[in-house]
């Protein structure tokens, strides 16, 4: 089956992409054959495949029609919404915060469904590996609560797991010393707010950025809160940490159960939360794959050769299965 879309000029500039690498990523996501040849897109392939591509051509000009820019994810994120009978539009369309050139917005199915359930419930739990965006969706959705003034002030922490929590050895004062352990937090921050604006937010107490340790007997009301390496964290922390939420307070916590630093002997609280607290009201999990990794794509392809490689037996039932 042959088929051909006439599109406008400027959609069709926008679909090739720089040195043509849209229209070469399409290719690679799409079972037919993609040709652009001016402002026309020819598909060939079976009927199924041809019918599927022309699903995605569509939309996908749709959104640049509508403004959308296309980035390394929008087309992973039409190709995974169609799979799921979802609409691409409906997703991307979603734009959490916008500052000067840089718009965060979900790119993937599951990145949609992290940021609605944060919308709408009190604690959400974001699992999954590196690169699908949990802490900087959770970042952007703090941003955007405190510039909307439905809170009055960010909490960012995270375990201090290679210090032991006891920073007092360190140089300098408090921030000094967690800045190691937090600075990937401080780095999402300077995404989306001016440094000037970060600073100021930081002297005002408006934004807290602190060792999992400093939240012990507290209670913290009116706050958007972010645990993020929660698997470094044991069961009695990841307790202590829920259990300092206060009123008018959104919580979410974030990790990787793949990247755990704690000692063998020791259990992250991460990976028993979901059996202990998976049927409490107001509690959301949204776990993420391989698929929602949005960095680089070698990035996604490493996670799923270690995925593969932890599926594997173990090396002496390996050799056990050897014949002879």
């Amino acid at each position: 089956m042959r088929t051909q879309l006439e599109l406008s000029n400027d959609v069709a500039t926008e679909l090739a992409g720089a040195h043509d690498a849209i229209i070469k990523q399409l290719e690679g996501h799409l079972e037919a054959e993609v040709y652009l040849r001016g402002n026309v897109v020819t598909l060939e392939g079976e009927r199924g495949e041809v019918e599927t591509a022309e699903t995605v051509v569509r939309e996908l000009s749709d959104l640049i029609r509508q403004g959308h820019e296309v980035a390394p994810g929008t087309i992973e994120a039409i190709t995974g919404a169609l799979e799921r009978h979802e609409s691409p539009g409906r997703i991307l369309d979603d734009v959490i915060l916008r500052h000067r050139s840089l718009k965060v917005a979900p790119k993937t199915v599951n990145q949609k469904r992290y940021v609605d359930a944060i919308r709408e419930h009190t604690v959400t739990v974001g699992i999954g590996p590196a690169g699908t965006g949990k802490s900087f969706l959770a970042v952007a959705m703090a941003v955007a609560a405190l510039s909307r003034r439905e809170v009055n002030r960010i909490v960012l922490t995270r375990p201090a797991v290679e210090a032991g929590e006891r920073l007092g050895f360190l140089t300098g004062d408090l921030m000094a010393k967690v800045d190691p352990y937090l600075r990937p937090l401080f780095d999402a921050l300077h995404d989306m707010l001016d440094p000037e604006r970060v600073n100021n937010y930081i002297e005002r107490g408006q934004i807290e950025i602190a060792p999992l340790a400093y939240m012990r007997g507290r209670t913290l009301n009116d706050s958007f809160i972010i645990l993020d390496e929660a698997q470094n964290t044991s069961p009695e922390q990841i307790k202590m940490f829920l259990t300092r939420l206060g009123f008018g307070s959104k919580m979410v916590v974030t990790g990787d159960v793949t990247q755990v630093d704690l000692p063998t002997d020791q259990r992250s609280g991460l990976m028993v939360i979901g059996d202990i607290l998976s049927a409490v009201e107001g509690i959301e999990f949204v776990r993420f794959g391989g698929e929602d990794v949005v960095r680089h794509k070698l990035v996604q392809r490493i996670v799923e050769a270690y995925d593969r490689y932890a599926e594997r037996p173990a090396p002496e039932l390996r050799s056990a299965r050897r014949p002879g």
